[in-house]
């Protein structure tokens, strides 16, 4: 069983930066693909981007392609998204998610999931 545990978030203007992090515990940390995910009021829970269990293959959303970057420390069992040139738009909770087995962007293909963090781009 992985435990999650995301931090980072928090209140950012339009075009700044935010960077979260996802510490996972209890389990073999690399043999999980990570994902990160999120939602906003109103709204399904949606893919923003995945990495394999070696980091070698990263998957992102269009609506974040060139501006957030996932990376992953197996040494420190953490998960990271950098997200640059934030937008208002990009105001959600993000949640981490681990899987067993390759890199997917599917939800439903998760098997542990953090609590989320906040993330609030003001205009």
């Amino acid at each position: 069983q992985v435990q999650l545990v995301e931090s980072g978030g928090g209140l950012v203007q339009a075009g700044g930066s935010l960077r979260l992090s996802c510490a996972a515990s209890g389990g073999t940390f690399s043999t999980y693909a990570m994902g990160w995910f999120r939602q906003a009021p109103g709204k399904e829970r949606e893919f923003v981007a995945a990495i394999s269990r070696s980091g070698s293959t990263t998957y992102y959303a269009d609506s974040v392609k060139g501006r957030f970057t996932i990376s992953r420390d197996n040494a420190k069992n953490t998960v990271y998204l950098q997200m640059n040139s934030l937008k208002p738009e990009d105001t959600a909770v993000y949640y981490c998610a681990a899987r067993t087995g390759p890199i997917v962007t599917i939800k439903n293909r998760y098997d542990y999931w953090g609590q989320g963090t906040q993330v609030t781009v003001s205009s």
